[in-house]
């Protein structure tokens, strides 16, 4: 795979506001010779709890899932806690940062970065002399 985005866990982030309970999401990363595609296993993120930002070079990945109580009910005993989700990525020049495009359905993201013009494979067509 071509060197287009690199895992950093965390990078950017400031170590005093670094979320040691945030859990890091499977992620799986495919490219073709036009986009390169990120795939996040986040169960249970919606869309309102879910945030993908790009800062500079910087692609930021955050879900949170909140544990809803009915009003004017206390627990009595609660193991289910608030979960947090984060990753980050460093993209290469070679990604399109204004036209990436994210989905998500059934706790899936699924983000298509597309590559820049001048870096997507063409065929040069031969011509006869």
């Amino acid at each position: 795979m071509n060197e287009v985005a690199r895992h950093e866990p965390q990078a950017g982030v400031p170590a005093r506001e670094r979320r040691s309970s945030a859990m890091r999401p499977p992620v799986d990363i495919y490219e073709e010779d036009n986009a390169l595609f990120v795939v996040a296993d986040m169960p249970g993120v919606t869309r309102d709890g879910l945030s993908v930002e790009v800062d500079g070079n910087l692609l930021s990945i955050e879900g949170e899932i909140g544990i809803d109580m009915p009003e004017g009910i206390t627990a009595t005993y609660a193991e289910a806690q608030a979960q947090r989700y984060a990753r980050r990525f460093t993209l290469s020049h070679e990604i399109d940062a204004a036209a990436i495009e994210a989905r998500l359905e059934k706790g899936i993201l699924q983000l298509r970065l597309p590559k820049k013009e001048r870096h997507r494979s063409r065929r040069i067509e031969i011509q006869a002399a």
